[in-house]
């Protein structure tokens, strides 16, 4: 762009308005877009702090993270982040160890099949397969390979394309588990191709899914040989430095932040918007604060976006379901984890225990093993899709006491309530996880909507799908889409500084 053309772009930003209803990672992100080109930017959080789905917790001294703690590294959108906000010394890798399966009939635990997708085997004979299904379950999984294959596409359901390729076992045993840990949902309710992007079309080539699972194997297996690292990468220290960084960026950067702002309402205001919410200590009658906006971006949790956007926008469709997912961080004081017996962590067969997963995190992560010194962090997780959270009626000690009854049962260890020094509960709405079967339409459809109300764009989890790796980029483009719009015309050029 010629030094004009430079000049021009600030002038026009510089008498634009853009608010952001909502500081999590979506938000904070669109709000930087918007605000490295110049332009004028409110972000209005409801909450008392910033992050949404990122939060951080301090036991007896030990910050941990509360909420997500670490982004897949796929598509290189949340290191590229990370890299312009100055954090790239402070990624970390995993401990490669892996988690473990309990809840199997016949079987109090073992380690997680190495050689699969999503939980479906390469080889169902593999000793570490074998050992959970059962030789009946790896001789009717391997009845898989002397089945026809099928159409590309032909079963969308991956619940129901595993059950019927390799059987109930490898469907309930090893792949339920890993959709409920990482999807909070059931398999029969995943959608293949967006869950293992192109499993179908390797199961035609291959003529049997663990055929087929065995060519992406060996695709990422080249891909990793030509871009090696891990998968996952989170910061040491936690997550929430990820937030701070950005809204000491937007700080810089002229924009303004504020929290405990509950925006109930947007209007259209001739070519603008306006967005109002209460202000008013607790206990006080409330008055209504009023901002003038060129341009909105809804970034919250689903029912709040609806809420705001129900009157300007048709055609957004039904609400998805979104499970009601509980946390419980325990810092414990149990030597006898030391070893970590059971790896990084342990899934559970659905149905089996109460809660669906555990992360042994200072097993997992070298920067909390030494911020704890001798002592442990477990996260316990709770509630999945169609499925309340069992602590969700209980008060903070009991939640934290059936959280330390779980990990006793999951880590195969004696846990007395002696060993317990300290713990945090969080709450998340989580949103209905993108490889559902549907979603994708549904989705689809709600950026449709949202795009006919001129000056105003919506963002976050909901529409973009869970994790960073798939937030970032969603927010970066509706923020781009909503800032080219003003500063151009729908047609016009981008500008990416």
């Amino acid at each position: 762009m010629s030094e004009d053309g430079t000049a021009d772009l600030a002038a026009r930003a510089a008498h634009r308005h853009v608010v952001v209803v909502g500081g999590g990672m979506a938000g904070l992100v669109a709000a930087r877009e918007c605000a490295k080109v110049g332009m004028n930017v409110t972000v209005l959080e409801a909450a008392g702090e910033l992050g949404g789905a990122i939060r951080r917790a301090a036991l007896d001294g030990v910050t941990v993270d509360a909420g997500a703690e670490s982004y897949a590294t796929r598509g290189g959108h949340v290191r590229k982040l990370l890299d312009e906000l100055g954090l790239t010394d402070r990624i970390v890798t995993p401990n490669p160890a892996g988690a473990w399966l309990v809840g199997a009939p016949d079987l109090d635990a073992a380690p997680l099949p190495k050689g699969g997708i999503l939980g479906i085997p390469a080889n169902p004979f593999a000793d570490d397969v074998r050992r959970i299904v059962g030789w009946r379950g790896a001789w009717r999984a391997y009845v898989d390979r002397l089945r026809p294959p099928l159409t590309i596409g032909q079963e969308r359901s991956l619940g129901t394309l595993v059950s019927k390729r390799m059987g109930q076992k490898v469907r309930d045993l090893l792949v339920a588990p890993v959709t409920a840990g990482v999807y909070s949902a059931d398999p029969d309710d995943v959608d293949t191709e967006i869950a293992a992007p192109g499993l179908n079309e390797a199961l035609t080539r291959a003529g049997s899914l663990s055929g087929g699972v065995a060519q992406l194997l060996a695709d990422r297996a080249d891909r990793a040989k030509k871009a090696p690292g891990s998968a996952v990468e989170a910061i040491a220290g936690g997550m929430s430095i990820l937030v701070d960084a950005l809204a000491a960026d937007l700080e810089e950067l002229g924009a303004v932040v504020r929290t405990g702002a509950a925006v109930d309402a947007i209007a259209r205001d001739g070519d603008g918007w306006t967005v109002s919410f209460p202000i008013g200590a607790e206990g006080e009658d409330p008055t209504v604060e009023t901002l003038a906006a060129d341009a909105v971006i809804v970034a919250t949790a689903e029912p709040s976006a609806r809420a705001l956007l129900a009157g300007h926008v048709t055609g957004l469709g039904a609400e998805g379901e979104a499970p009601q997912i509980e946390i419980v961080s325990l810092l414990l004081d149990a030597p006898a984890l030391d070893a970590a017996p059971r790896g990084t962590g342990v899934l559970t067969v659905p149905g089996s225990h109460t809660a669906k997963a555990l992360t042994h995190a200072t097993a997992k992560w070298e920067w909390l093993r030494a911020a704890a010194g001798d002592r442990h962090v477990v996260r316990v997780s709770f509630g999945a899709q169609g499925e309340p959270a069992a602590t969700a009626a209980l008060d903070d000690d009991a939640a934290a006491r059936l959280a330390l009854s779980e990990a006793e049962a999951l880590l195969g260890l004696t846990l007395p309530e002696s060993a317990l020094v300290a713990s945090h509960r969080a709450r998340f709405t989580q949103s209905q996880p993108s490889s559902l079967i549907g979603a994708a339409d549904r989705r689809r459809d709600v950026r449709a909507a949202v795009q006919k109300a001129d000056g105003l764009g919506v963002a976050g989890a909901w529409l973009s799908g869970t994790g960073l790796a798939q937030v970032v980029p969603d927010a970066k483009a509706e923020a781009d889409r909503v800032r080219r719009a003003l500063l151009w015309g729908d047609d016009g050029p981008l500008s990416t500084p």
